[in-house]
C-alpha cells in the first residue's frame, strides 16, 4: 500500500505551517498554510530555495547546531526553539529520519496553546 498520499494529505490539512528541509537546508515542501503564512517572503516560491536565506546569521547558526545535534544520535529528534507569546505558541525543530534512522532532513513544528473555538462535531460549513 502506498502511504504517500495519506501522509501528504495529513500535511496539506494541517492548520499550522509545515516547511520541510533537507540536510542542505533546501526547502523541499511547504503545506498550503505555510505558503499563506510566508506569502510576503515569496510563499510557495520558497520551495527549492535555502531556508538559511530566510533567517538571520544568529538563527542560521542555531539551525546548524540543531541539525548537528540531530546527527549525533538517532534519539535526538525534537528540540524546543522558540516561544511566540503574541500567537500563544511554542516552536520546535523536529528531525526527519528514514527507515533505518538516518537523518534525512528536518522541519519546524508549531504548537498553538489556545483552546479550540470550533464547536465539537459541527457539521455545518
Amino acid at each position: 500500500m502506498d502511504l504517500f498520499p495519506y501522509f501528504k494529505s495529513v500535511l496539506e490539512q494541517d492548520r499550522s505551517a509545515v516547511v520541510l528541509c533537507d540536510l542542505e537546508h533546501t526547502i523541499i515542501y511547504m503545506n498550503p498554510t505555510a505558503g499563506e503564512r510566508y506569502a510576503k517572503y515569496g510563499g510557495m516560491e520558497l520551495v527549492g530555495k535555502s531556508l538559511l536565506d530566510c533567517h538571520s546569521p544568529q538563527a542560521n547558526e542555531m539551525i546548524k547546531k540543531v541539525v548537528a545535534w540531530f546527527q549525533e544520535n538517532s534519539g535526538h529528534n525534537l528540540i524546543y526553539t522558540f516561544r511566540n507569546e503574541k500567537e500563544n505558541k511554542d516552536v520546535y525543530m523536529v528531525a526527519l529520519r528514514d527507515d533505518d534512522g538516518t537523518l534525512i532532513g528536518y522541519y519546524e513544528k508549531h504548537e498553538y496553546r489556545d483552546r479550540e473555538t470550533m464547536k465539537m462535531y459541527d457539521f455545518e460549513p
